[in-house]
């Protein structure tokens, strides 16, 4: 073989695989996200360094994130910056779920989705709310589950089209709906809903009875609702440093304007007027641990920050979206940090009833 030949050959083997590396490599890709298709959401490709910025900026005057008027922007700016990096590299569910031997991340993903509508007992046909849906991956797996009509609501409009999108191409659009709004302002009627849930979303709320107190309001009476809560546990020592910069790197890489405590969530249940069916940290034992897919997907990480890098360098990815990926890459840590330490929780799990009458 001439070198002309053998250079040809070797350039050719190069540029292939560097296609299949940013193309066709990760876990996400073929459900629908890739590399090359990272953007900034619904913030134009040329603001979103800009918005990166004034995301960080929040931090450096909490007073106005602990206003409510603040925290929508807060959250969709957010979810602007991360959406498709969470797709591409994670999917289409944004939560976590126990590690179960012997089943993939994916099965451990819907069977903890499936767990949820179980517990609220309804029947195919019913009207269910799935609150903060995202791009509709617990929806999706609810509806094949249930056979029940979902309405998902998010505050993010990028992310609507996103689950409609994913919903057509699923074949369940009839099934699913998703509707574009605030959950602590929904555009729905009272007792409209035969049961409701919400997978690790009520945690952006500045205050929790807010959104508790609107999905009391459009539940029908005798209804149920679940919600698997982010939370400090028993072991969170609020004079401990370590246990500070941990939560405190949780709530600024999620864009939290406050963890709460595990003791918290059925006192504010109660006050808005629920009764309390059941209530269980499903990330304690006999439970497997739900960071370990965060520990096994570091080198994912360095494979997806190449590819992130290059495409930034190259102009296809939005200046900026190394910052973001770096950000998520960070509070990866603190998260594995919170579950290796016991001092944080993604899943408190509530179970909660709208009783029959007053």
């Amino acid at each position: 073989m001439d070198s002309v030949t053998l250079i040809c050959t070797a350039g050719f083997i190069i540029a292939g695989g560097l296609y299949w590396f940013v193309c066709g490599f990760g876990s996400a890709e073929v459900k629908g996200k890739r590399g090359i298709d990272l953007s900034g959401g619904s913030i134009s490709r040329e603001k979103v360094e800009d918005k990166y910025k004034q995301y960080w900026s929040f931090f450096l005057r909490p007073k106005e994130i602990e206003k409510p008027d603040k925290v929508p922007a807060f959250v969709d700016t957010f979810y602007n910056l991360v959406t498709d990096i969470y797709e591409w590299g994670w999917g289409q569910s944004f939560h976590f779920s126990p590690s179960i031997p012997g089943k993939s991340h994916k099965d451990a993903t819907r069977l903890h989705e499936e767990m949820a509508v179980d517990l609220i007992n309804v029947k195919s046909g019913d009207k269910i709310l799935d609150v903060g849906c995202g791009v509709g991956g617990p929806m999706r797996a609810i509806a094949s589950h249930s056979k029940a009509n979902v309405v998902g609501i998010t505050i993010n409009e990028y992310q609507v089209k996103r689950a409609k999108a994913h919903n057509q191409k699923a074949g369940l659009d009839s099934l699913c709906e998703v509707v574009c709004g605030n959950f602590l302002k929904m555009p729905f009627g009272d007792n409209t809903f035969d049961g409701a849930y919400s997978i690790e979303a009520t945690c952006h709320a500045p205050k929790l009875e807010e959104v508790y107190s609107e999905i009391f309001r459009v539940l029908k009476r005798g209804s149920m609702y679940v919600s698997y809560e982010w939370v400090t546990t028993d072991k969170y020592v609020g004079e401990n440093s370590e246990h500070v910069e941990i939560i405190q790197g949780i709530e600024r890489g999620d864009a939290l304007p406050g963890l709460r405590s595990y003791d918290e969530i059925s006192k504010i249940a109660k006050k808005v007027g629920f009764e309390i069916v059941k209530e269980r940290d499903l990330a304690r034992p006999p439970s497997n641990p739900w960071w370990t897919r965060l520990k096994m997907g570091r080198f994912a990480y360095w494979r997806n920050h190449l590819v992130v890098t290059v495409l930034s360098a190259l102009g296809i990815a939005p200046k900026g979206t190394v910052d973001v990926h770096e950000m998520l890459f960070v509070t990866a840590d603190y998260l594995t940090k919170g579950g290796e330490t016991g001092i944080f929780s993604p899943m408190h799990m509530i179970l909660c009833r709208k009783p029959v009458s007053n």
